[in-house]
């Protein structure tokens, strides 16, 4: 645990930090850790299919069951990617992969705070639907829903009328990036399961060994083949070579098979890990994530053939960083001290930004190193610190005083735009609510009738300014990878953050 004295240091440096002494509220290891218990119990509110017993949502209820059976495949289960009622599966496996990534680099954390059931719990939720949807060693169910009839109505999940088509990527119908994003899930999973089932642990790299040798050897980009089915929704725009490069570094993390090794080598420039220099880190575009990820092994084992990585990811470190501690930075920043990249869902690079600078940090600490930044040197607390200004802005260091979780804190976010949590649940409302019949509490005023614990929204515009609407899905709306890089980083700073020390 971090002394009275460190804690105080880290605070004054995330003030430094973002030029924001009069916004940032002085939030201690127990709102931290309230906050962490929040993020994960969010993916109860998201689970699809029968739930489990030990589900802690008790207003949700079974959806969804059938998915798959009109293909003759068995894909219920999963999770809903944000305030609708799809499965897409390229932000599904994103999200699983970085929730384990938590509990592989977090876990004493998680386990201090509690947490690390919960957290497995939702990563093998999770990660079961993936095993499901990988039917052979080159076919892989990547959606589950129409997406325009989907976003034509307003209901609840567990009252679908809607249609169900699944989607598959195969030999015929490629889908690299997709596919090497599941891998990447599966390989980071098994990490995450390997000390508590082995049995499941090998199962899982069994088949992320499988779905990566599909989407090497059958390249292409899964928005080419299925169109509008996944665009504008989740489109590739970033391609596939950054999940190639992402699912071979938790597979060579997973398995230390030097095959791995040799392939991020030898591909490190024609796949762009070695060249790509980028300032954000999300569903789409995984290079930074793969980048910072090998770094540990340059960093701890002077893997020297992976140096190139490591150099991007220092370059993506300087990116994100305030021009008042970084003189490269390619950021923007709210004038409250938010990192400030899009309109639409922006606390999305802001939950990511921060989960990297917080690995990175550690990874920094382990090694004793620094990193440079245009002649400036960036120590592995001024990262830490960094990544506490940008959660603490989320949980109501900001200039409204809300908090951008529901649930926390006295003030936060009324009229989610998510149709379950808009609608009353069947416990208070058995009767079916139809498609269109949906709307019409969609268009209230009121606040939602259930809360969804733990959403992070989209959040504020660049004036640090919300406008709490259901309508408003820019910055009302959460998904489960706004959520998936805050267990890490709020089980960091719950616990004493190994940066702090």
């Amino acid at each position: 645990m971090c002394s009275r004295l460190t804690r105080l240091l880290v605070l004054i440096a995330a003030l430094v930090c973002t030029g924001s002494l009069r916004m940032v509220a002085a939030f201690t290891a127990a709102d931290y850790a309230s906050a962490l218990r929040l993020s994960i119990l969010f993916y109860d509110v998201q689970r699809s299919g029968v739930l489990p017993n030990w589900q802690r949502v008790r207003w949700r209820g079974n959806s969804a069951i059938y998915d798959g059976t009109q293909s003759k495949a068995r894909l219920s289960g999963g999770y809903y990617d944000a305030g609708d009622n799809m499965k897409f599966g390229f932000p599904m496996a994103f999200s699983m992969t970085l929730l384990s990534w938590s509990a592989v680099d977090f876990r004493e954390e998680l386990k201090q705070a509690g947490q690390l059931g919960h957290t497995l719990n939702a990563i093998r939720w999770g990660t079961d639907y993936l095993l499901k949807a990988h039917t052979a060693p080159n076919e892989l169910w990547i959606q589950v829903g129409d997406p325009n009839s989907d976003h034509a109505c307003w209901e609840r999940s567990e009252d679908m009328d809607t249609p169900r088509p699944a989607f598959q990527v195969n030999t015929n119908r490629p889908g690299s990036d997709v596919a090497a994003e599941t891998a990447a899930a599966l390989a980071a999973a098994s990490l995450a399961f390997r000390d508590l089932d082995s049995i499941y642990s090998a199962r899982l790299l069994t088949s992320a060994i499988q779905v990566f040798n599909f989407a090497n050897n059958h390249r292409g980009k899964y928005s080419d083949s299925f169109g509008g089915v996944v665009c504008p929704f989740y489109c590739s725009y970033s391609g596939y070579n950054d999940e190639l490069v992402w699912g071979a570094a938790w597979l060579y993390k997973g398995t230390r098979d030097v095959t791995y090794l040799q392939y991020l080598i030898s591909n490190g420039a024609t796949l762009g890990g070695t060249t790509e220099s980028v300032n954000s880190f999300d569903w789409d575009n995984k290079y930074a994530g793969a980048q910072v990820l090998l770094s540990a092994f340059v960093l701890g084992e002077n893997d020297g053939g992976l140096h190139g990585y490591k150099a991007r990811a220092d370059n993506f470190i300087c990116s994100i960083l305030p021009r008042s501690v970084s003189p490269v930075t390619q950021t923007a920043f709210t004038p409250g001290g938010l990192l400030f990249r899009s309109g639409q869902s922006n606390l999305q690079y802001v939950t990511t930004a921060a989960f990297l600078a917080t690995v990175y940090g550690n990874y920094l600490s382990n090694s004793r190193s620094t990193v440079s930044c245009g002649g400036a040197i960036i120590t592995p607390l001024q990262l830490a610190s960094f990544a506490k200004s940008q959660v603490d802005y989320i949980l109501g260091a900001n200039r409204l005083g809300m908090s951008y979780m529901v649930g926390f804190g006295p003030k936060y976010p009324q009229q989610v735009h998510h149709r379950a949590a808009s609608l009353p649940s069947k416990r208070v409302y058995p009767g079916m609510i139809y498609c269109q019949q949906g709307f019409s509490w969609f268009q209230t005023a009121k606040p939602n009738p259930n809360q969804a614990t733990g959403a992070v929204i989209g959040g504020p515009d660049q004036s640090d300014n919300l406008n709490d609407v259901r309508s408003n899905y820019a910055q009302m709306e959460p998904t489960t990878y706004i959520n998936a890089p805050l267990v890490g980083v709020l089980a960091s700073l719950a616990e004493g953050s190994k940066g702090y020390k």
